[in-house]
Formats: structure tokens, sequence, C-alpha cells
């Protein structure tokens, strides 16, 4: 059931009208609010008995903490709350400090980032309530948040106990504050707020975790290693040899969003050379010098002295050394990513996708062509793994399991790839018709954009249209042919299949019996058969 903007009544949690605002007011000495309102910090200071407990816990994501608050406040509160994941975001300590000051019967509702939702947040947040002795009993899964806060928001009601009956699950379908909302009933709902099935149980595949088939792209760290096609024209055509540091760099808006997808800039890559043989290509080793080098020692710095300011102070905390170990390497990246580098030399095009996304878009990428860190990055070069990757399968799994930025999808190799389950046993005659359906869906896809003139988003969102689309019908066919490779019927709960599959090849690894992990199955003999040509690329100008 979809809620309607005039219809969302409870489902919106709307700020008070300002007509409804009055000024407090004067107080008298002996006023109640002296005794009731205190200026606190409410994850140290003392909570009073109560029924229920509200509350809009203040936004932090875990990557923000120490330089908003400072190492020592992080560590202290750590220190505080030793349960809670590290790489939990701020507010989950208050959902964790409620539930723990509940008593049995007590009720609590609390606003929070819609990480609450997802991995080490909802571990620490949601999952521990569910886990003890809580019920979540109302839940907004996704809305906007209608305060300065540019941040979609999660809204979980729940009470220490149990409660039966039916409970309504919200999720907001758009990005404006007034988009409509989706309602589901629920027997119960899960610490992942999803009316899905739930999959936050799916166990890590050691298969998977140590098969290097998913990286990050390369993070530079510096707009001057990044370079415009013509000024790097130039540099090669007055040093010929700087071609050899000089590589087409593709990120994640010109995948989905150029006409046609292709790199629009170069970086400048000098791993793994030291600094004195990269001096070999001057006019670049200049370049970085020049621009990058004093910011990096400025970072490094600072880093150095907050580093020694919390050491004075005796807080037991220690900053992060990054960036003094970026200034060690200068002239290097500030994560080349060598073992995918490594990879990507031994085959001839990767898999890529953008890492946030909203739109389940893979395609293939010349080697030669350096993937930036705003793309996932697979080394398999074969239309099979293509197609199972591709398919509306894995998109669901990924669309569960992973974190989000707004309301864009966030994949997170660890929780998505790491645990899932590849077919198990499939034919050949299953692979063949995986690779066939995944040629047909790339070979329309690239008749239509270079007919029409589109970027990948423009041609993926005419999904949004109603009626019969070639598009659809192409995805349709891989996500068939991927179900018959798993031996998945077509009224099977995808998620529900997977879950049981994970576990399944989760037993295997313990008792240590084979498995097949991600790739190509080793049942194929010619392998070359399934990797073909068509890819994106970059021209060259030298």
């Amino acid at each position: 059931m979809v809620l309607r903007n005039s219809q969302r009544g409870s489902a919106r949690f709307s700020a008070v009208p300002t007509s409804l605002i009055y000024p407090l007011p004067k107080r008298s000495p002996d006023c109640a609010l002296d005794k009731n309102v205190v200026c606190d910090d409410a994850l140290f200071a003392p909570w009073p008995e109560a029924d229920a407990i509200v509350g809009n816990p203040p936004y932090q994501s875990k990557n923000k903490m120490q330089r908003e608050y400072g190492p020592e406040y992080v560590s202290r509160v750590r220190d505080r709350y030793p349960d809670v994941p590290g790489q939990a975001d701020y507010c989950v300590y208050w959902f964790r400090r409620a539930h723990d000051h509940l008593r049995a019967g007590g009720r609590a509702g609390l606003v929070g980032t819609n990480t609450i939702r997802q991995n080490k947040s909802r571990e620490g947040s949601l999952q521990y309530i569910a886990e003890n002795g809580g019920t979540i009993t109302e839940a907004v899964s996704t809305q906007v948040w209608s305060g300065e806060a540019v941040v979609h928001v999660s809204i979980a009601n729940w009470v220490k106990g149990e409660q039966g009956g039916t409970k309504r699950l919200y999720r907001q379908l758009g990005d404006r504050w007034d988009s409509d909302f989706e309602v589901v009933e629920l027997e119960r709902i899960n610490a992942a707020l999803s009316g899905r099935f739930d999959v936050t149980g799916a166990k890590e595949l050691r298969t998977n975790a140590v098969a290097p088939a998913c990286f990050q792209g390369q993070t530079p760290g510096h707009d001057a290693f990044l370079v415009e096609p013509a000024e790097a024209e130039e540099m090669v055509r007055l040093d010929p040899k700087s071609a050899e540091v000089l590589f087409p760099y593709l990120t994640g808006d010109d995948l989905v969003g150029r006409r046609p997808p292709s790199p629009s800039r170069y970086v400048v890559d000098f791993h793994p050379r030291d600094v004195l043989t990269s001096g070999r290509y001057a006019e670049l080793l200049r370049r970085v010098q020049n621009r990058v080098l004093p910011d990096r020692k400025a970072k490094a710095e600072e880093e150095e002295r907050k580093d020694v300011a919390a050491r004075e102070r005796g807080s037991g905390t220690r900053v992060n050394r990054h960036h003094r170990n970026f200034y060690k390497r200068w002239w290097h990246l500030s994560y080349p990513r060598a073992d995918l580098k490594e990879q990507l030399l031994k085959i001839p095009r990767y898999i890529a996708c953008g890492r946030v996304t909203r739109r389940p878009i893979f395609e293939f990428v010349d080697s030669a062509v350096r993937p930036s860190d705003a793309l996932q990055v697979f080394p398999l070069p074969d239309d099979y793994s293509f197609g199972v990757l591709q398919s509306g399968i894995h998109w669901l799994w990924f669309v569960e399991r992973c974190s989000t930025l707004k309301s864009d999808f966030r994949y997170t190799s660890n929780t998505v790839f790491d645990a899932f389950p590849w077919p198990q046993a499939p034919k050949q005659s299953d692979v063949e018709a995986v690779a066939n359906a995944a040629t047909g869906l790339r070979s329309l896809r690239t008749k239509v954009v270079g007919e029409n003139g589109w970027s990948y988003r423009e041609l993926y969102s005419t999904l949004d249209l109603p009626g019969e689309h070639p598009l659809k019908d192409a995805h349709a066919a891989l996500d068939a042919a991927v179900r018959a490779a798993y031996g998945m019927s077509a009224k099977e709960d995808p998620l529900a299949f997977l879950l049981a599959l994970n576990a399944a090849v989760h037993e295997k690894e313990l008792a240590g019996e084979g498995v097949t992990g991600p790739g190509l199955p080793e049942s194929i003999a010619d392998r070359v058969a399934f990797v073909g040509a068509d890819r994106v690329s970059a021209r060259l100008p030298w």
C-alpha cells in the first residue's frame, strides 16, 4: 500500500507548525523546568526512571566523529560503551543506552540516521534491541529529513518485551520531504527495517573473502594527480616517457553519465616506483612535488600535533596516522590499490559498477583504464560472471546487505560480496545460457545508447516508464538464466534461497568441503570462449 502525501497521517513525523509555538513564560525560582530540563552529555549523565523515552540523537557519521568531537571524546565514548562496534555512527549509542535504561514493558522511540538499519550501526542498535528482549512495534525504514541536515533518517519505536499483533513499517519512496510513503503490515519488523526477507544473518564466506575478485578503485587523495586530456597529450608530446605513468581514469559518473561511457581524465600513478625512479618523469614529478607535497606535509604536521596533544592529556587516545603515511610516500596516490593492479595485469577487461548507485548498472572496462574509488571493481573477465553480478538476484542481495548514502545504495564488499553465494553446481548449458543472456543485454544497451545519443543513466531512467520495454525484457531473460544456474524456481524468493545457500556453503567450508566461489566455474574447460571483446576503453592520443 502506498500512502499519498495527503494521506500519510502518522506516517509523517512532521515538525510542530509555527502557529502552535509559544514563548515560555518567565520562570519562578522554584520552576519545575529547572528540575527536569538538564543540559548535559546524555551519553554520560544519569537518566531518570521513565516509562517512555523519545528523542532525536545527534547525527554524525563514524568517519567524522574524531574530526568533529576530537579523539579524546571519541575514545571516552567507546570506553563507556565497549560493546558498540567502533564502526557505528554516533546516534547508535543513544539506542543502546535507551534500551538498557528501560525497565520491562517500557517503550522508546528514537530518530536516527538510516545507517541504524545497516551493518555495524544496525548491530549496535536495532539488532541489539531485538536480541535483548525488545520488539520493534512501528518503524520508518527511510525518509528525507525535513530539517537542515541533508540526510535520510530512520525512526524506530519499540517496547522492552513481547508485543504481538500486526506492526507497520513505512518507507518513503522519493527524495523529497513530501514524497509518498509505502506501508507494509508485518507480524515482525526485523532489525534491517526491511519488508523483504531478512538476510542480516548471512555469514561471511571464506571462498569469497579470500578471492581476488572484489576491490575498491584507486583513491588519488589530491586533485593534482588528475590530468585533463589536452594537458596529458601535451605532457606526452614533450616527454614521451610520461605515457608510462599516465593512465585513463574512469569515475562512476564517467561510467553512467558520459555519452558513451568513457574516461574523462588521466591519473598520474608512480606506484610502485620510489622517488628516485619517479624522477625519470621530471615534469610530472615536479607537478606533484609543487602541489601535493605541501598539502600532505601540512596535514601530516596537523595530525602529529593532535597526536602529541592527546598524549600530553594522558587520554590514551591516538589519532589516525594515515596523513603521515601519505606524506612518507607523497608522490604516490593515497591508495594506489597494488593488489587490484596486480589482478588487472592478468586479464583484458574487468567488471565495474558505481559504489554508490540507485540502479544496477554493471559494465566491462578495459584493464588499461584505471578505476576510481567511486567504482566497485570485479577482476572477472567472463560473460558468466558479468551475468551473475548484473542479475536482479544479485541486485536484491546488494540492496538488502549494503549501506546507503541518502537514498542511494553503497556497495560494501564485506557485507555484500563476501556473503553472496554463487551458483554451486551449474551445468555447462546453464553457464552458457547466463553468458549469452548477459551478452544480449550489453548488445542491446550499446545499440540503444549509440543510436539515441544517451548515457546509461538516461537509458535506465526509461525503466520507470510503464508498458513493454526491450531493456526490461533483456533483464528478465538474464534473471531467468541466472535462476536456472542456481536451481532456483521462478516462484522462489531469491533472498530466502540465497540465505539458505549461504548457510549451506558456510557449513561446507567449516567441514573442509569444497565449494564454488566467485567467477567462472572450474568445470568450464574453454574459458577463453567466455571472454568477449566489448568493453569501455579509451583512445590514447599518443
